[in-house]
């Protein structure tokens, strides 16, 4: 008997590195291994390929290359990004506009900021998890020194308006960041026309090596440096480069951007037969987040009457991969945040899968899918007591 096929749908939390991000990897781990900072030529090697990196992820992003800046993933880049502003700003103001859907790299990096006497409006989004464009521009005033509103969720992968954001960001004079870990490889990017004053991306998230993001910072913005030591990254990031992961990320960057749309097409076609046949085979199933408005790979649906950590320990044994939500909170017990936000009662938000889809991927796996999870749905209900008792059992209220 061959082994069982593992089926990855888990594709938000992290990446397989292809193949050939990772040769381009191997040579700045053994033969071009100098330290950019030193002056010999083994060293010039890695100080060019930092370079070219640097105008691959520019390139990406429609940016100038002195305006990106390599850090250890998205993360750190929320964190500079979010404290940098603030400090440097401190003078002018010390008020922060996010909202309540945030990873919690952006929020609980607010919550820290709270704590240093800054003060933090969390906006509200609608039941698709939208953040209203007229709620950021109440939201803004004269002490506002920064905005900070992911470009797609993690958890349901509802898009967020980012570019009407950023206009009125711009009209007010106020540095827009946006967390778009999620974004890179899946939505076409340009800073300039969308009014990105600063950008966070991880390269683990798009076919790249973990360990490894950048930060894209608006020339003119002032942002205090969050690492201090040496005079990398002209200045700004201290520390040795991560050459081979830089290198990585850069080819990744590459790669990822040079045809989303095709890309995009067959996965989105995978998830869409994904979705429809999970809502159409079982019961008192909710989809969640924007039906439209959402990333191609992402499937977020909420059963009554489970709980979404059995379903995946099931899932599991079957060699299928997914999550509850995201990835650095997978080992809470706490109901989502971002499915609360969105309205959707505790009891429901307990029983959420997120399935995403990503290049390894076939129709053969959305087959198995629709097959297993029904019949793990099922089991788990027949265990329960309140399914039991419930006037819904049987019935779809889809």
């Amino acid at each position: 008997m061959g082994e069982k096929r593992i089926i990855y749908l888990d594709h938000a939390a992290t990446t397989y590195t292809r193949p050939d991000v990772l040769a381009a990897m191997i040579p700045y781990y053994t033969e071009h291994f100098g330290n950019p900072s030193s002056i010999y030529s083994i060293a010039g090697d890695s100080r060019k390929a930092i370079d070219t990196a640097r105008s691959q992820v520019a390139k990406a992003l429609n940016a100038e290359s002195d305006e990106i800046y390599f850090t250890s993933g998205g993360s750190e880049s929320d964190n500079w990004a979010i404290k940098g502003v603030a400090f440097a700003n401190r003078k002018k103001g010390n008020h922060i506009i996010t909202s309540g859907i945030e990873h919690h790299a952006v929020l609980h990096t607010c919550k820290f900021l709270e704590k240093e006497g800054f003060e933090v409006t969390y906006l509200p989004v609608d039941k698709y998890g939208l953040v209203d464009p007229a709620e950021l521009e109440r939201a803004i005033t004269e002490k506002t020194v920064l905005i900070t509103i992911m470009y797609a969720n993690n958890e349901i992968g509802t898009i967020e308006p980012i570019t009407e954001l950023g206009a009125i960001a711009r009209k007010h004079k106020v540095p827009f960041h946006t967390d778009a870990v999620q974004a890179i490889g899946n939505i076409p990017i340009d800073v300039k026309t969308q009014n990105i004053d600063m950008l966070s991306l991880s390269a683990h998230k798009f076919y790249g090596p973990k360990g490894v993001g950048a930060l894209y910072v608006k020339k003119g913005v002032r942002i205090d440096n969050l690492i201090h030591g040496g005079g990398q990254e002209r200045k700004k990031r201290a520390g040795t480069e991560n050459i081979a992961g830089i290198v990585g990320l850069g080819k990744a960057i590459e790669l990822a951007t040079a045809n989303i749309p095709a890309h995009n097409a067959k996965i989105q076609t995978m998830r869409d037969r994904l979705m429809k046949g999970i809502l159409e085979k079982i019961p008192n199933a909710y989809l969640n987040g924007h039906p439209e408005k959402r990333l191609p790979g992402n499937l977020n649906v909420s059963f009554e009457f489970i709980e979404g950590e059995s379903m995946l320990l099931w899932l599991d044994d079957e060699g299928i991969c997914a999550s509850t939500g995201s990835a650095c909170t997978s080992g809470s017990l706490e109901p989502s945040h971002v499915l609360l936000a969105t309205g959707l009662p505790v009891e429901i938000s307990h029983g959420s899968l997120r399935l995403t889809l990503g290049d390894v991927n076939t129709d053969q796996d959305v087959d198995v899918v629709l097959e297993v999870l029904p019949k793990v749905v099922s089991r788990l209900r027949d265990m329960s007591p309140l399914y039991q008792q419930s006037p819904k059992k049987g019935g779809c209220d889809v």
